[in-house]
């Protein structure tokens, strides 16, 4: 190209400083490499150039735009190191090779022999390197440029969080030679060694030394044990979770709550009560300091009974004044009743008339109407407080919570969930759905207002954000709590780019309701708390207190986004009837009582759940200290004690990202966040992987995890042999040291030289131990829980669809 020429194009290019940048950098053929066709096409559309189709590439003048098909290259079998490794042996274990040996994937040779053409290319001189931005697409093409030997090329990363074309045009511009991410790359080779080396002998060893037992056990043709650095893990927090509903012993317990009522004011000089108002609320009785009932061994958890006859004592009290009781004879060896106070008599001899709800509750009628009571018995307000709560909105979706909503909104897989969040991805819909991240950076925050003004061309949400303009929100985003730079490694959250709409319509139902998640989130974050108005009362009858409270709305703030619409469809107003009630309850967190919190080790439920009542929010409002009230009735409230639920798909990903912690409360997790089981890119695949293993049942309706019977029997193999691979803090602490190689605060080799260790440490450990006898005895002992014609044709099945696999150790390779 001659020197005018050259002028001619620079200002041709003048106008446009993206792809001047790009001219300036293409002296000689120019690259750009995707990992899949998808992508490819959307950088060639970004370029804006004439291409045509070529054989696995698409070419324009000097730029060509090729792709992987996903992984190209693999790691080789231990046998392409030497034929020994071919046959399991005891003897070849622990097998860590010096120097790693790779090679094609038979079904991508063809692809990676034009990959490999066309990056050595004498006249090619800059490859843009647009895989994945993430470890994992670094690796992928890292292990390209190794296989292909490409050298003395310039190679520029491109490092994007979205597929719109300015996004992919401003990657091109600001791309890093991709010297700068070895960090990350040395973090990705270590990641895939550790599998390796894990996966083959782990499972060798475990297969050789218990395989057997196994096999003969369930009357299998074959069993090969797989062994992952996360699988192992995983399958160990669903087996634990499994056995501990397993051995749950339910303890019953009885609540004592009141109904009261406001009455009318009493004539002047009356010695009787008034007559019943019309607001009834109940309150609940707890354990206080002026209890007479304080006895620790007959009470649950200071707000109930362990025995209804205890109960019933309370209300005779409460009613009658006398402290009475009947007790047991072990109450009697025990010694005296509540606070040393025994006697004799029926315990409900004159509580009145008892009747039993449909629920178990047992209704005891006070005193006849218009009878004189004993002034002591009077149900009087001891304190009212009232306070405001603010509920902030969430943070912004990453890919684990958006799996877990989508999980108890839709009964999806953690996998169908990012197979919608790359479809929207890919769409230009959505921004780069593999995340850890819940914020934006200070950089994509000056610019929100481009993606608030493309989701105004949708009817839906135009409405919402006319206020977040009113309001001025958007200017100030960059200064709140859902911007922060310090908080993102690779990725910002998932947002809308509000772009590529016209794509909507394309969608599956599935897709364009996670799409709609996705987007009221994010709008979300623009409206103002909601604040809700808590008004506590106590209530004194005798020495007794008893609670109520009633909280109501009074700004619905950032919850009127939060109307979704494929709730509104729905005849029952929600899911299983009850689910649109809790988007005004629950601040947008998407609560699900049947997803209780494991950290209630109760199961019960907790605290009481706190009335909603507008109008008798009023009456509250009005009752001061000393206020008597109405006793309308007495209740007595059974109950027993829950076992923990079990995970389903999505409260196993937030436990994942929490290293085996399952943390309901929002603020909480992101407090704790950062030292997860696997990333965000590979939780999902683990489970699949499981299911595929047939460790795991995955319930396709209800998404509920539960072990088989062959899963529990590698939980008890694993856990006398290679116990630590099922300890979440231990698999979270080698993620942390594969984030701190690729951050540099942890170099490659010291790395490498614990992960060693650790191989051969417990790879002789399972050689020189065996416990195929307790085994044996902790089989049986499972096999009652699993039916016995379900064993010996599910496991042939099971071990002959999987037995191509597992041919050449694949599964051992693969673990992860």
């Amino acid at each position: 190209m001659g020197p005018q020429a050259d002028r001619l194009f620079r200002n041709l290019f003048s106008a446009a400083p993206v792809l001047s940048d790009l001219y300036i950098n293409f002296m000689g053929k120019q690259v750009f490499i995707a990992e899949k066709p998808s992508v490819a096409r959307q950088f060639a559309d970004a370029l804006d150039m004439n291409f045509r189709k070529g054989d696995g590439c698409l070419v324009a003048g000097d730029t060509i735009v090729t792709w992987c098909v996903g992984h190209l290259i693999t790691m080789c079998y231990p046998d392409a190191y030497d034929e020994k490794y071919k046959k399991w042996s005891m003897d070849t274990i622990p097998f860590i090779p010096d120097t790693y040996k790779y090679e094609v994937i038979e079904s991508s040779k063809k692809q990676f022999g034009i990959v490999k053409r066309i990056l050595t290319d004498k006249d090619v001189d800059t490859i843009y390197i647009c895989t994945d931005s993430g470890r994992e697409g670094e690796y992928i093409y890292r292990l390209v440029a190794q296989e292909a030997k490409v050298k003395g090329k310039r190679q520029l990363r491109v490092w994007i969080d979205s597929q719109t074309k300015e996004e992919i045009l401003r990657g091109i511009r600001d791309a890093k030679d991709d010297s700068e991410y070895d960090s990350l790359g040395s973090a990705a080779y270590l990641r895939a060694k550790e599998d390796y080396l894990m996966g083959i002998n782990f499972s060798r060893a475990l297969t050789l030394r218990y395989g057997y037992t196994l096999r003969t056990f369930l009357n299998a043709d074959r069993c090969v044990i797989a062994v992952g650095r996360v699988m192992t893990c995983v399958l160990g927090m669903v087996v634990r979770r499994e056995r501990e509903i397993r051995s749950f012993v339910k303890t019953p317990f009885y609540r004592v709550s009141v109904n009261l009522s406001v009455p009318e004011p009493a004539l002047p000089g009356s010695s009787r009560l008034p007559s019943a108002g019309k607001a009834v609320f109940r309150a609940d009785w707890h354990l206080s300091e002026s209890s007479v009932f304080s006895n620790p061994t007959k009470l649950y958890r200071d707000t109930g009974f362990l025995r209804e006859e205890d109960a019933r004592v309370l209300i005779e009290y409460l009613k009658t004044g006398r402290k009475e009781t009947q007790e047991s004879p072990e109450d009697a060896a025990n010694g005296p009743g509540f606070d040393g106070v025994t006697g004799s008599g029926g315990a409900a001899g004159s509580a009145g008339r008892a009747d039993a709800a449909g629920d178990g509750t047992v209704e005891i009628s006070p005193l006849p109407d218009g009878a004189l009571q004993d002034a002591a018995g009077i149900p009087k307000v001891d304190s009212v407080t009232r306070k405001k709560e603010n509920r902030r909105p969430p943070l912004l979706y990453n890919l684990a919570e958006l799996q877990n909503d989508c999980s108890r909104f839709f009964k999806i897989s953690p996998d169908e969930t990012l197979n919608a969040a790359q479809e929207l991805y890919e769409k230009k819909l959505t921004t780069y759905p593999r995340t850890d991240a819940r914020v934006l950076s200070s950089a994509v925050a000056k610019e929100i207002t481009k993606n608030l003004n493309g989701l105004f061309r949708l009817p839906m949400y135009r409405g919402y954000i006319r206020e977040i303009a009113e309001m001025g929100t958007a200017q100030r985003i960059g200064k709140t709590r859902y911007t922060d730079d310090k908080a993102i490694t690779d990725h910002y959250a998932i947002i809308p780019t509000g772009e590529g709409l016209s794509a909507l319509n394309s969608c599956s139902r599935t897709v364009a309701n996670v799409y709609e998640l996705i987007v009221r989130r994010f709008l979300s974050i623009f409206y103002p708390p909601a604040v809700f108005d808590k008004i506590s009362m106590q209530v004194r009858i005798r020495t007794e207190l008893f609670s109520a409270s009633v909280k109501t709305c009074t700004d619905e703030g950032y919850q009127k986004v939060l109307d979704y619409s494929f709730f509104r469809k729905k005849e029952s107003g929600g899911p299983d009837g009850g689910e649109q009630s809790s988007r005004a309850e629950d601040a947008g967190t998407l609560k699900d009582d049947k997803n209780r919190p494991s950290s209630d080790p109760s199961g019960d439920g907790g605290e009481e759940e706190e009335s909603v009542d507008v109008s008798l929010s009023k009456v509250f409002e009005g009752l001061k200290k000393g206020a008597v009230l109405r006793t309308e009735k007495y209740l007595i409230r059974p109950g027993e004690t829950k076992p923990p639920a079990r995970y389903n798909s999505g409260s196993m990903i937030l436990a994942m990202e929490n290293a085996g912690q399952l943390i309901e409360d929002e603020e909480l997790r992101e407090q704790i966040r950062g030292n997860g089981i696997g990333t965000s890119a590979t939780r999902a695949e683990i489970l699949k992987k499981l299911e595929t293993n047939r460790y795991i049942y995955l319930a396709k309706k209800t998404q509920i995890i539960q072990p088989t019977q062959l899963g529990e029997m590698i939980f008890d193999t694993v856990s006398c042999s290679l116990k630590p691979l099922l300890e979440p803090k231990l698999t979270a602490s080698w993620e942390k040291g594969l984030a701190g190689v690729a951050e540099g605060s942890v170099s490659e080799d010291e790395y490498m030289t614990k992960l060693k260790d650790f191989v051969i440490r417990r790879t002789d450990h399972v050689k020189e131990t065996d416990y195929r006898r307790e085994l044996e005895q902790q089989f049986r002992y499972i096999s009652r829980f699993y039916p016995e014609k379900s064993r010996a044709s599910s496991w042939n099945q099971n071990f002959r669809s999987s037995g191509r696999t597992h041919t050449r150790a694949r599964k051992e390779k693969n673990g992860n």
